[in-house]
């Protein structure tokens, strides 16, 4: 049924009286939590030794006949427990988490001594998956029952003693909120969530909802089926983050988990046992060619992967969708000889510098080109109709240079021809002609000489077409034959901005960009096995995944691998603000407006996260930064891929400011560190905005009136003299008027009018100032949190959903902004 509009009604109504889809899959799940919260207080009084045993009475009823659904809530609220117990309470013997055990009670202290005392007796534990490293071998005892498969540390005492319920239950009351590193119970929302993924489907979670925590819940049930569990995260730096983080939990359940690394850092009998564990870690590539490799061995006693069971794939998206198309591939050599990459790198170059003065005015013509499109289009969308004949005497003059450049262009000799959107390059008559002559060959066309053509125009496309920092980066790779560390071209993600270490153009275009930088120049290789990614994970015999960004492509999930994709909803409200994009005509402008707005916020103390779409724009903003305000910053790009983590820490401090690939962070929490008022007051005297008799002491007025007098000077254009003696109210007002000016829609006529109070509110509004509401704040979140700037829309919604999801994690404030 339809409307006179021919606009649908029915579906709209039935939504409003049962709920969409989503609705009625989230009420199903809330009843299933429900009814877990209310087993939690007798699951709270078994002992640890009984919640471990709990996973063979579930598999015995499992094996005779038990359904999976029936087995559900009593198997999650086990987990849930084992959750809080491991990764959360008992921390509290880590001697590296920093527990205080004086908070405790006189009795409960006895205990908490009684068993740290046991924890210290007990000898490290070695586990037959223990890492070799230099130096004299560890002490302890081995790990006969493989207990702790998958380890690669000795296992300490504090993580094998039992605790009592009364020590687990005297930590529940001391620290009451579920915050690391003492508390870890899942929140109902990651119930909700390890449900959905445990079905088979896709669970779309907002970034900082606790992802980690989920899949491990969700493997629990899994593994009473009797199935492997693979666990698939972005990098390996998250494998083993991952790994470590959860495997007290899964020790807890009585399960081993192992994780998967490249050949150079994993030895294959390593491998092998790491394979034998209930749950494996690893990335998409890393399962993907052990599952190549397998299939190249000779016997089924040599392969290390054997089954594809059931697969929990984070960031969901991400390789699913924008990388499903990408082959995995095992490579052999491609030639007996070594192709003349270095002779067409020298024939590349001489090319390029021939065509300079061509190239040249070329870029003039382009711009004059360019010039004319810009003005036809200013003169008919022009307002103020006075300029038009200014503008018209420009356009004029323009074209009648055109034909000049043109000329002058015709003049020089044209030897390569440029397809920058194909990424292509072709030789022209004259650039063959030349290049042969260079080279002192009759022709190569002829005998030994055919191959040089193909190679001359690879080389050509590195030096025209394709861009360091920008489509590739040099860094320092272990070698995956060797293990020795070398200079390595690195293709860039054009998505994610990340590196894709071991992938390598093909057709001799990867070995002409590494003759380019003068990096070791790797043999040409031919394929030998491979698999694209869509089809890789269609082997496995159920399938789920989640992210934060996943409902954009719920079709294409159910139409391609048959996933639905449920929204959970978030433990806290989002209180996010995103504001509207700011457009620009002339990116110039849309640059300076970018680093403007990030000396807004920094100068105050906000942290901001500057997400840009490659290496070099990130480096661009990052000088600019520099040159006019001096602002402190970490670039955090495909160069710096492997700090990822450790970087992206400390990107919620006072007037934190990082500047970063779109992608890059994904996966590692921002969390906002607490403040001073010493250090607020140092950080305002270092970026100049309060003067030396500002102390900690003053009071909110006073900081104002201080921070006001040092900076109208600069910012109102007048005496500083007039500003130390202008009556304070009138000062403030006329910022406030300037404020207002430069940063909302407000009519100047109307701005004029407006008091105080009114200007405040309107600045409020647009998101783009601080300095009218600054006082003695008590936190970060206090000022409005973590402020993500976006420099350019990406062509995929889900992308920049991404990044903004970066700010207002679990309930925080948060801000972001598009610049176009």
């Amino acid at each position: 049924m339809a409307n006179p509009q021919g606009i649908p009604v029915i579906g709209g109504l039935l939504n409003k009286i049962i709920g969409s889809r989503n609705d009625r899959f989230v009420r199903r799940y809330t009843s299933r939590t429900e009814a877990i919260n209310r087993l939690e207080p007798g699951i709270r009084q078994l002992t640890d030794a009984e919640l471990r045993a709990k996973f063979l009475e579930f598999r015995d009823r499992h094996d005779a006949g038990m359904k999976t659904d029936e087995l559900l809530i009593e198997s999650f609220a086990v987990a849930r427990e084992a959750m809080d117990r491991a990764v959360g309470i008992r921390n509290i013997f880590n001697p590296e988490a920093g527990f205080d055990p004086d908070q405790l009670s006189a009795e409960d202290r006895a205990i908490y001594d009684q068993v740290k005392a046991e924890a210290e007796a007990l000898p490290d534990l070695l586990p037959r998956t223990l890492l070799p490293k230099s130096g004299p071998p560890p002490e302890g005892v081995p790990d006969e029952g493989d207990e702790f498969l998958g380890c690669t540390e000795p296992v300490p005492g504090w993580q094998r003693v039992e605790i009592p319920i009364r020590m687990y239950e005297a930590v529940r009351e001391l620290y009451p909120e579920s915050r690391p590193p003492f508390r870890a119970r899942p929140f109902d929302v990651q119930l909700i969530g390890a449900m959905v993924l445990s079905g088979g489907k896709i669970a779309e979670m907002k970034t900082g909802e606790g992802k980690t925590i989920v899949a491990p819940l969700a493997t629990y049930l899994a593994c009473i089926e009797r199935q492997q569990v693979h666990v698939v995260t972005v990098n390996d730096y998250l494998v083993q983050r991952d790994r470590d983080w959860t495997f007290p939990f899964f020790r807890a359940l009585g399960l081993t988990i192992g994780a998967i690394h490249p050949q150079h850092q994993q030895p294959e009998e390593l491998k092998q046992w790491m394979y034998r564990c209930n749950v494996v870690y690893g990335t998409t590539s890393e399962f993907g060619f052990d599952y190549l490799r397998d299939n190249m061995k000779r016997s089924i006693e040599q392969q290390v992967q054997r089954k594809r069971q059931f697969a929990i794939v984070d960031e969901v998206d991400s390789i699913l969708i924008d990388e499903a198309r990408t082959p995995l591939i095992i490579s052999g050599p491609a030639h007996d000889d070594q192709p003349r990459y270095d002779m067409s790198d020298r024939l590349a170059r001489y090319l390029v510098e021939k065509q300079k003065p061509w190239q040249e005015r070329e870029d003039q013509v382009e711009q004059c080109k360019q010039k004319i499109k810009g003005l036809e289009g200013d003169i008919r969308q022009i307002r103020d109709k006075s300029q038009v004949p200014e503008m018209q005497k420009q356009l004029d003059a323009a074209k009648s240079e055109l034909p000049h450049l043109e000329a002058e262009r015709d003049a020089h000799t044209q030897y390569y021809e440029v397809q920058m959107d194909r990424k292509s390059c072709h030789l022209t008559h004259d650039g063959i002609s030349e290049a042969q002559r260079e080279a002192g060959v009759g022709s190569f066309y002829v005998d030994e000489n055919m191959d040089v053509p193909h190679l001359l125009e690879q080389a050509l496309r590195a030096h025209a077409v394709y861009q360091l920092d920008r489509d590739y980066v040099v860094m320092d790779i272990d070698d995956r034959a060797s293990g020795r560390r070398e200079p390595t071209i690195v293709i860039v993600d054009t998505f994610t901005g990340r590196p894709m270490i071991g992938r390598q153009w093909s057709d001799g275009l990867h070995q002409a960009v590494e003759a380019k930088e003068g990096v070791p120049i790797k043999q040409e290789t031919q394929t030998i096995a491979t698999v694209t990614i869509q089809n890789f994970y269609k082997m496995y015999k159920r399938l789920s995944g989640m992210t934060g960004t996943a409902d954009t492509e719920a079709q294409e999930f159910r139409d391609i691998y048959k996933l639905d994709v449920v929204t959970i909803p978030t433990n806290k409200p989002v209180i996010r603000a995103d504001y509207d994009d700011l457009m620009f005509l002339r990116a110039k402008d849309k640059w300076e407006a970018i680093v403007d707005e990030i000396k807004a916020f920094h100068d105050v103390g906000r942290p901001i996260l500057v997400g840009t779409t490659s290496v070099e724009r990130s480096e661009m903003l990052a000088q600019m930064l520099m040159r006019k305000h001096q602002i402190k910053h970490n670039v955090l790009n495909a160069k710096q891929h492997e700090r990822e983590a450790n970087i992206i820490e400390d990107a919620g401090s006072l007037g934190a400011v990082m500047i970063a690939t779109n992608m890059a962070g994904r996966g590692t929490d921002i969390k906002l560190e607490p403040i001073t008022r010493e250090i607020l007051l140092d950080h305002w005297l270092r970026r100049s905005i309060a003067s030396r008799g500002l102390t900690v002491d003053s009071t909110d007025e006073e900081l104002r009136e201080n921070v006001y007098r040092k900076i109208a000077p600069s910012v109102l254009s007048m005496p500083k003299r007039e500003a130390e003696s202008m009556d304070f109210a009138e000062l403030e007002l006329k910022l406030l008027r300037h404020w207002a000016t430069s940063n909302t829609w407000a009519p100047s006529g109307k701005i004029d009018t407006m008091d105080a109070e009114t200007l405040r509110n309107e600045l409020d509004g647009s998101g783009r100032s601080l300095l009218h509401r600054l006082r003695w704040f008590d936190t970060i979140e206090e000022m409005g949190g973590l402020h993500v700037i976006g420099t350019e829309r990406h062509e995929s919604r889900r992308i920049d959903n991404q990044l903004r999801g970066r700010s207002g994690r679990q309930g925080d404030k948060g801000s972001t902004r598009f610049f176009v």
